[in-house]
Formats: C-alpha cells, structure tokens, sequence
C-alpha cells in the first residue's frame, strides 16, 4: 500500500487519546492491527469499522468509550489498513468468523461486546451468529446487510466507484452521501486514498443475514438521514424481527459519517445500553 495512504491512516490515528496501544495480533489468515485504549482491567468493547475506514476511524469516539472500557478497534483483515492477508485464505464469511475467533484468542479475551459499523456491523452480527457466548452486548450502528438489503438507488450510485474507483468519483460519491451531515476531513482523505489503492483486494462479504436468533442484548442505532437504506424501514424492520432489541434513529446524521459526526450521541447511547443491567441485575463486566 502506498506510503500516501500511511501517512493519511498514521494523520488518524494522530487524533487518537495519549496513551492509545498498537498491537499487531497473530492470526493463521495473517498479522492482525489493533488500536487498544481505555483501562486494561476494563470490560472488553471490540469496534469493527465501516468498508474502507480503517479501525482509525473511531477516532472520536474512543475517548468517551474507553473512560470505561478497554477498547480494541480491530483494521478488519481483508479490507484496508495494517492487517495482512497471510497464511490461509480468507474467502467466506466463514473464514471471517473463524478470523476473528483467532483475533479474541491473541488479544486474551474468551468473551467481549461488539460495536460495528456499516459493514463492521454485518461482520459483528454474523460473529454473534456464529459464537453467541463470546458476545454478551451486540451494537449495530446503521449495519448494512443485517436488518435488509441496501435501496436499489444506491446501489446504482455505488456501483460506477466500485467498478472504476478514481479520487475524483470516489470523492464526489463520499461528498455526495454526507452532504450536510459532516465529514471529517482527514477520514474523508484516508476513505478517498483507500478505495483507490492498486492492488487492494476486496472485503469478505456475504448474504443479508437472519438475526433472528441473536438472543444477547441488542443495540441497532440507525442514522435518520442514511442514503444506503430507508432508515425508519430498517429501525421498524429490526423492531419486528428483534422486539427484545434497542433500537433508535438519529436524525440528521447520514450513514458514513454517524460514528464521527455524531460522536457525542452515539458514544452515550453506546455507554448506557452497556452499562444498563443484564438479566442478572448487574452491569456486563
């Protein structure tokens, strides 16, 4: 990957809290980047990024979730970032599963709540499919693929960036889907260099999922001004299939931008629904 890139993920992280960790965990699909903040005796809170963001990217919200937890934003393997395919292929989502089991395992941890978003929410509720007892709190914001499928007008939108990926297009479609809802600049640049790199290979995707059976506690906050689905039409959907769930709309964010440009209401949201008592009566450790 190009030292441009590199210098746009390391500006990023730059704005990460004093005192931010970086580890690189073994994998048998390769070495795995973790950014660890927050008080190593603190509950463990696993952030999955959105495609092509980078566990840079939780930037804004690390501070005011690792005050009480210790945070690991993982760089999802197979997308861009400091993770390398290595080892055994990672094709299916599977292989992504069986990935981030190995990602839990180095990291020393037998059980930990899940935030993701967008596609790290697709990649957090299917883990929580496939290993519900290592995950005690799921929270999905604005997941794709999860609740249903993406509106057909994006995906006409998407698809010429996808197929022919310029810094030109790929700026126009990110100014496009944020307008007025505020993109940060230095995430906007990381997003742009990223999907343009040669070479990149593409993320582990797979179905929309069934999350009917996810029986932990359930966080899907969704942004009201998403232009990848019907916001409302998802927070209803997610309602019916999971009425024990959480579910919220904020308004006036759009999909890319809810973690960042709505930090302060996303990270409080978070916080309680984590902090709130379990069935036990008391709060997730």
């Amino acid at each position: 990957m190009s030292e441009t890139f590199f210098a746009a993920y390391d500006a990023l992280l730059a704005r990460w809290p004093a005192g931010t960790a970086e580890l690189t965990v073994s994998t048998p699909y390769g070495p795995t980047r973790v950014h660890a903040y927050g008080p190593p005796d603190g509950p463990p809170l696993v952030l999955l990024h959105g495609g092509g963001a980078t566990g840079t990217a939780w930037f804004a919200n690390a501070p005011a979730l690792g005050a009480r937890h210790r945070v690991y934003a993982v760089d999802i393997l197979g997308d861009v970032g400091r993770s390398e395919r290595a080892g055994l292929p990672l094709r299916t989502p599977r292989d992504l599963t069986a990935w981030l089991d190995a990602v839990l395992d180095g990291l020393g941890l037998s059980a930990a709540a899940l935030c993701g978003h967008s596609y790290g929410g697709w990649v957090a509720a299917a883990y929580a499919l496939h290993a519900p007892r290592r995950v005690p709190r799921l929270a999905l914001l604005d997941p794709t693929q999860v609740f249903g499928g993406y509106r057909p007008g994006y995906l006409l939108r998407v698809l010429p960036m996808l197929l022919r990926p310029t810094a030109r297009r790929v700026g126009a479609y990110l100014d496009r889907e944020t307008a007025g809802t505020g993109v940060d600049e230095d995430f906007k640049r990381l997003y742009v260099l990223g999907a343009t790199l040669r070479g990149r290979g593409r993320p582990v995707v797979g179905r929309t999922l069934d999350p009917t059976p996810l029986a932990m506690p359930v966080l899907a906050l969704f942004a009201g001004d998403s232009r990848v689905h019907d916001a409302g039409a998802m927070a209803d959907r997610a309602r019916r299939l999971l009425p024990r769930a959480r579910v919220e709309v904020l308004p006036g964010l759009g999909h890319h931008v809810l973690p960042t440009a709505g930090a302060a209401a996303v990270d409080a949201i978070v916080l309680e629904f984590l902090g709130a008592p379990t069935a036990e009566g008391h709060p997730p450790r």
